[in-house]
């Protein structure tokens, strides 16, 4: 399938990343409010598998083949076992370490990209003013999270640990899907590839951990699961599959630091966390480097 992609986000793309990233932030807190009530692990299986059967029944309703052969095969298997292995790291990893920390290790993804998709795409390169952007962003995410990162468990070490290798799962799943032959098929053949994997991966790691699989799950569990399933699994990691195919991926990831600045702001509004001068200026500082990162 031939893609035609473009050098520079316009303003399609800035919506559509916008408005995936500000679910994401909404859904960090949900799934935490979520947490106490089912089993993490369980939690993202099932999210995974509500959200593979919409994606199955979109296809079918679009006339999209999901099982012909396609070449890729084996890179979609590739990108499934790290997309699941980068939730398992997530939720492990929140058992030992606060949830700020981890959110600091997890969003250096961007830098695992911008360091190594160039090696396979030089055309994805970023210049010295755009690396000076990446790295205000990062820094726009550590102002954010400052207050929270002091206080944490003993041995949180493992925590920060995992939260740094799900970040480079998460770069490394960008870099399959944007140099490989995977890259070449649609964005809904791309998501069946991951969310297939989890769904037959997580209930092992899940039955590993020893999750107690509570149920039948309680109506605000139950709207929380489907939430994160149609919204979230479904409809926003469809989008990000089609944007990541149709511009560059190094600028793409730079936008994911908005999600831990949203995700504060919503658990201001949600919670009553309080929103302090720092959280705004942080804010402005992810919003200039990602113009820094997006310029011309």
């Amino acid at each position: 399938m031939s893609v035609t992609r473009k050098n520079h986000l316009d303003g399609l793309a800035l919506s559509l990343l916008l408005a995936c990233c500000l679910f994401w932030g909404f859904q960090q807190v949900l799934v935490k409010a979520t947490v106490p009530e089912m089993a993490p692990v369980f939690q993202a299986w099932l999210r995974f598998a509500l959200a593979a059967a919409l994606l199955w029944a979109w296809c079918r309703w679009r006339g999209v083949a999901l099982f012909q052969r396609d070449g890729a095969l084996g890179w979609g298997l590739l990108a499934g076992a790290l997309f699941a292995g980068e939730f398992v790291c997530i939720y492990v990893g929140l058992q030992h370490t606060t949830a700020s920390r981890l959110t600091v290790f997890l969003y250096t993804s961007p830098f695992w990209v911008a360091l190594i998709l160039p090696r396979f795409l030089p055309t994805e390169r970023l210049r010295r003013v755009q690396w000076v952007g990446l790295v205000l962003a990062f820094g726009g995410v550590l102002a954010a999270l400052g207050e929270r990162l002091g206080a944490g468990p003993g041995g949180q070490w493992l925590g920060d640990l995992l939260g740094l290798t799900a970040g480079l799962m998460w770069g490394l799943t960008t870099v399959v899907l944007r140099s490989t032959p995977l890259g070449q098929v649609g964005p809904e053949k791309q998501l069946f590839y991951q969310t297939a994997l989890s769904v037959a991966l997580l209930p092992l790691v899940s039955w590993a951990l020893g999750e107690h699989w509570a149920w039948p799950p309680s109506t605000f569990a139950l709207g929380s699961v489907v939430i994160q399933a149609a919204v979230g699994a479904f409809a926003s990691y469809l989008t990000w599959m089609w944007v990541l195919g149709h511009y560059p991926a190094t600028k793409v990831s730079a936008f994911v630091f908005l999600t831990p600045v949203f995700a504060l702001a919503v658990g201001a509004s949600w919670l009553g966390e309080p929103v302090t001068p720092g959280l705004i200026g942080a804010l402005a500082l992810v919003g200039t480097g990602i113009v820094l990162v997006n310029r011309r």
